[in-house]
């Protein structure tokens, strides 16, 4: 089956998709976007997504080029046109093309790229036995609530964790974590649920929202406020979130077992109830 990129206004095979090399998002990071999966063929929480990302363009004063209303019907087309049992839709806006210049262009029309790739579920085996982490040193820009293209820091702080044997590097900013390189986390201790609550530090994900209102339900006491570092590292249980890796534990931190070394109750919990809304 085919990978699918649709680039202003045209669906194309994906080897053959091209952007102008002076585009802003090229040139300057002039760009948000959003990461959705399927389950059983259908967009999960795309409303959401679509949301999220009018919120990051109303932020950077960027201009959809079209409206939330068509963009979820050429995801539509584009999963057709992909075919795979479960895919991946990327979703890139940036500014457009315009010779290099830090100031806004004029005139210049959105540049508007979707792929769909067959999405590669997370190896079982991680959720059995959990994963490694590492926290770093939260050098971002102020806005990370903004899911802009300029990823660098994520990046090197990803790499730096592969390097070191872990799955993912936990941000801590001021004496707190903040959330992963590629995920949100949350920690338990005696039975309570706590995490960063939304604002300029985290970028809110879709799963996070999804997972933190299934806790309240199921009766789990949800904490969203300021998580210091020396309660990360005495926490029973981390877990990250995210649309790529759900619910995923972490057992050990920064070479330490995190409670008892071993995925703990409220992580399989979690994980349950996500996978009970999400089928």
């Amino acid at each position: 089956m085919p990978d699918v990129a649709y680039v202003n206004d045209r669906f194309l095979p994906l080897a053959e998709a091209t952007v102008s090399i002076d585009d802003r998002g090229f040139l300057f990071g002039d760009g948000i976007y959003e990461v959705i999966r399927t389950y059983h063929g259908t967009p999960f929480q795309l409303d959401a997504h679509l949301a999220r990302l009018k919120r990051s363009a109303d932020a950077l004063s960027l201009t959809l080029p079209r409206s939330l209303e068509e963009v979820a019907r050429l995801v539509d087309e584009a999963l057709g046109r992909g075919g795979w049992p479960e895919s991946k839709i990327y979703m890139q806006i940036t500014r457009g093309v315009a010779p290099r210049d830090h100031v806004f262009p004029a005139g210049v029309r959105p540049t508007f790229v979707m792929t769909v790739r067959e999405l590669r579920p997370l190896d079982p085996a991680l959720r059995t036995r959990g994963v490694a982490g590492v926290t770093m040193d939260d050098l971002r820009w102020g806005r990370c609530d903004i899911k802009s293209v300029n990823l660098l820091a994520n990046v090197l702080a990803r790499q730096r964790a592969n390097e070191a044997g872990a799955f993912e590097a936990l941000f801590v900013r001021e004496g707190a974590v903040t959330e992963g390189s590629v995920s949100n986390v949350l920690i338990v201790r005696d039975g309570v649920i706590a995490t960063t609550p939304e604002g300029h530090a985290i970028l809110s994900g879709v799963t996070r929202q999804v997972v933190l209102e299934l806790a309240r339900k199921a009766g789990i006491a949800v904490q969203e406020r300021r998580v210091p570092l020396d309660e990360l590292r005495q926490a029973d249980e981390i877990v990250l979130m995210g649309t790529t890796v759900e619910v995923l534990p972490v057992v050990t931190l920064d070479s330490r077992p995190v409670g008892t070394g071993r995925p703990g109750p409220i992580a399989a919990r979690l994980h349950a109830l996500f996978t009970e809304f999400a089928a």
